[in-house]
C-alpha cells in the first residue's frame, strides 16, 4: 500500500508532496518534494490507496447559501443588519471545524474569512480534475481523498502541536526514532522545510483512514461533510500504523 500527503499552498513554491510505502511491520518514505503542481498531485493520487490533503476541502454550507442569496438579491434569505455573533461563525466554520474545537481545543483556520481560501481555490480546481478523471473525491473521506490537519494529528500521538512551524526538529527525532518508519534520505528536507514535514504527516494520517482507523462524520454529520470536507483525526496511535497491509 501506498499512501500520500500534501501540504497544499497557493503557489507550488510552498506545496509539498510526500508518498509512503507501507508493508508489513515497515513504512519507507519513498518520496518527499517541495515546489509541487497541481499537475504533480493530480498524477500522484491515483497511485495511492489514500492521499490525505492539508486544506480545507470546502466551505461552510451556510456561506455558500449566503453568496448565493446576496448574489441573486434575496433579501429575505439575508440576515438583518449585523446578523449576530452566532450567525458570523456558522459562516466562517464548517461541520467539521466545530467538531475539533470541540473535542481537541483547536481552532482550524476558516476557510471563508482567512488566507486559507486561497489554497482552498486551488484545491477545488485538483479535486475537480480528479473526479473528471473517475477518482472518487467524496469530501467526507469516503474516497481517494481524506483531509488532514496535522496539529490535531500530532496531538492525538502526544507529540508537540502549538507552534512547531520553524522549530519542528524534535518533531522529525521522534519519528526518525521509529525502528518502522524508514525516512529514506528525505530526512534533510524535513528539517528545512515545515511545509515538508506536515505533508509526511498528512500521509500518515492517510495511512489510519485507509486502515478505518480514523474518525468519519456520524450520520448527522454525514450531508454537510460531503459538502464542506471532513478533516480525519487517527484514531491508531502512531505505532499501530504499520500493520499487516
Amino acid at each position: 500500500m501506498r499512501t500520500a500527503g500534501v501540504d497544499l499552498a497557493a503557489a507550488d513554491e510552498r506545496t509539498a508532496l510526500a508518498v509512503i510505502e507501507w508493508s508489513p511491520g515497515r513504512a519507507v518514505l519513498r518520496d518527499l518534494r517541495l515546489g509541487v503542481s497541481d499537475a504533480d498531485i493530480v498524477a500522484a493520487v491515483p497511485t495511492c490507496a489514500k492521499t490525505g490533503i492539508d486544506c480545507a476541502l470546502g466551505w461552510p454550507e451556510p456561506f455558500i447559501r449566503l453568496l448565493v442569496a446576496h448574489r441573486a438579491g434575496h433579501a429575505a434569505d439575508l440576515p438583518s443588519p449585523g446578523g449576530g455573533a452566532a450567525w458570523r461563525r456558522a459562516m466562517v466554520y464548517r461541520t467539521t471545524d466545530e467538531v475539533i474545537r470541540a473535542d481537541f481545543g483547536l481552532i482550524p483556520l476558516s476557510v471563508s474569512a482567512d488566507r486559507l481560501a486561497h489554497a482552498a481555490m486551488r484545491c477545488a480546481a485538483i479535486l475537480a480534475t480528479l473526479a473528471a478523471a473517475g477518482v472518487d473525491v467524496d469530501r467526507s473521506g469516503a474516497g481517494a481523498i481524506v483531509e488532514a490537519y496535522p496539529a490535531v494529528a500530532l496531538r492525538r500521538w502526544d507529540l508537540t502541536h502549538r507552534g512547531y512551524k520553524g522549530r519542528h526538529d524534535p518533531l522529525v527525532d521522534a519519528l526518525r526514532a521509529r525502528a518502522w518508519l524508514d525516512l529514506g534520505g528525505h530526512e534533510p528536507l524535513m528539517r528545512a522545510s515545515h511545509d515538508a514535514f506536515d505533508a509526511v504527516i498528512a500521509a500518515l494520517t492517510a495511512r489510519a483512514a485507509a486502515l478505518g482507523r480514523a474518525t468519519r462524520p456520524g450520520p448527522a454529520q454525514l450531508a454537510p461533510a460531503r459538502v464542506e470536507g471532513w478533516i480525519a483525526v487517527p484514531t491508531a496511535d502512531l505505532d499501530e500504523l504499520p500493520e499487516a497491509s
